[in-house]
């Protein structure tokens, strides 16, 4: 017979697949099973705080944009209508029109370039 053939032999044998680790391994065992419930569960909270995060953001931005949008569509209008009330006065203003000296009197002219420069403020 060879050795540790023999079924009798109480010599230390390796655990088989289907044998009980000690009660030692278990406590381990379920004490890394919980605590990598807890950090898969922490991740998923992380996780879904950072979309809501996101779609938050998302959201204010696309308010903004909307805003901006609107504001673009107004300036937009009110330089088109400047354009237009600019265009109507042109042939009326005596300023922009080439004038010669003779036809107006100094104060006139005067009259008319201070009434167009605009007043330097000193911050």
């Amino acid at each position: 017979m060879a050795q540790g053939s023999d079924s009798n032999d109480t010599s230390y044998k390796s655990p088989s697949p289907g044998s009980r680790p000690s009660s030692s391994d278990d406590a381990k065992k379920v004490m890394r099973r919980e605590k990598n419930r807890i950090a898969a569960q922490k991740s998923r909270m992380r996780q879904t705080q950072k979309a809501d995060t996101l779609h938050l953001e998302s959201e204010n931005l696309e308010k903004e944009n909307a805003a901006l949008r609107k504001e673009v569509k107004q300036l937009t209008e009110e330089a088109k209508y400047l354009t237009t009330m600019l265009s109507s006065h042109e042939p009326l203003c005596s300023v922009l029109t080439p004038q010669t000296p003779d036809l107006y009197p100094p104060h006139h002219s005067s009259y008319h370039h201070q009434h167009i420069t605009v007043p330097h403020y000193q911050h």
